[in-house]
């Protein structure tokens, strides 16, 4: 006899997609789905930077009160938008196969990034500041918030000359034409997390979402989330940072970035292994040995 799950999701266009994505694997195994939208506290704040109210966990906290609450079995979250550290009685119990984990480059005359010679460009998160002012020193970088489509009518309406968004997002709103180009991993390493669905759940309902887990993408979870949770609660929304796991014939590779908020300092290790928990441990030791603590501690 088939169950009625009920997913929790924030109310926007893109978290709804990744609420569709996990029910259409929930009912391949014969289950009923209910989605319950919820309208976080970030989401209701969309004028001010996120960093200045609270951080990556307005993104989840009301979704996490309806789990304890009972009101919903699983929470849908873009990864990244997770924070690295969360409640003992939950647990991420899921995760759907990682799509492209890169940023995109958007300029609405398809400009590359590398021809401006000056210009506004549009990006809230710190990590992408502190790699694009080394990457290209001479352009100017503003906050820039909303959902896709909000960006990217920002840029049509020339409030910016460039903006930089997930690639992922992009595609999964069918947005990929507006893409001028791609950033590498190793020009802008990707946020924690950057293209993965995750499924919260409460600890002893964990169960729920036990069937939906794509073990690869759980392994490069576990290795990028893994490297932040060193710090501790240290890190927050105000850090510059980044991490990102690859895997090739059995072999992990973490690369790791923490750069100043404002300056020209920054710290990237790359370290390689067969085994996760040690590869993590080697970069979080390099990253310190480095001088990573300096560069998060400084509001």
């Amino acid at each position: 006899m088939s169950r009625t799950v009920r997913i929790g999701t924030r109310g926007s266009q893109l978290a709804l997609w990744q609420a569709n994505e996990v029910s259409k694997h929930l009912a391949e195994r014969g289950d009923q789905v209910q989605i319950v939208p919820f309208k976080t506290t970030a989401d209701k704040r969309q004028d001010v930077p996120l960093a200045s109210i609270g951080g990556k966990g307005l993104w989840v906290k009301e979704l996490e009160e309806a789990l304890l609450r009972r009101e919903i079995d699983m929470a849908v979250h873009s990864l990244k938008d997770v924070p690295s550290i969360i409640g003992d009685e939950f647990v991420l119990a899921g995760f759907l196969e990682r799509a492209d984990p890169r940023d995109a480059w958007i300029h609405i005359n398809g400009t590359s990034i590398a021809a401006l010679r000056s210009g506004v460009i549009g990006t809230s998160a710190p990590r992408r500041r502190a790699q694009l002012r080394a990457l290209h020193p001479h352009l100017r970088i503003d906050d820039i918030r909303g959902n896709v489509d909000t960006r990217i009518n920002k840029l049509h309406a020339r409030l910016y000359d460039g903006a930089i968004l997930a690639a992922a997002g992009l595609h999964r709103l069918g947005r990929a034409a507006e893409i001028t180009s791609y950033f590498s991993i190793n020009e802008m390493l990707p946020a924690c997390g950057q293209g993965i669905i995750a499924i919260e759940t409460l600890r002893d309902a964990a169960t729920v979402a036990s069937s939906l887990n794509h073990a690869p993408t759980a392994l490069a979870a576990h290795c990028e989330r893994g490297v932040l949770q060193k710090f501790g609660t240290m890190l927050d929304c105000y850090s510059a940072c980044a991490v990102h796991a690859t895997f090739d014939d059995g072999v992990i590779t973490i690369r790791a970035f923490f750069g100043e908020l404002e300056g020209d300092r920054s710290v990237r290790v790359t370290r390689s292994g067969r085994d996760a928990d040690i590869v993590i441990d080697e970069v979080y030791r390099e990253l310190v040995e480095e001088g990573a603590m300096n560069l998060v501690v400084q509001r």
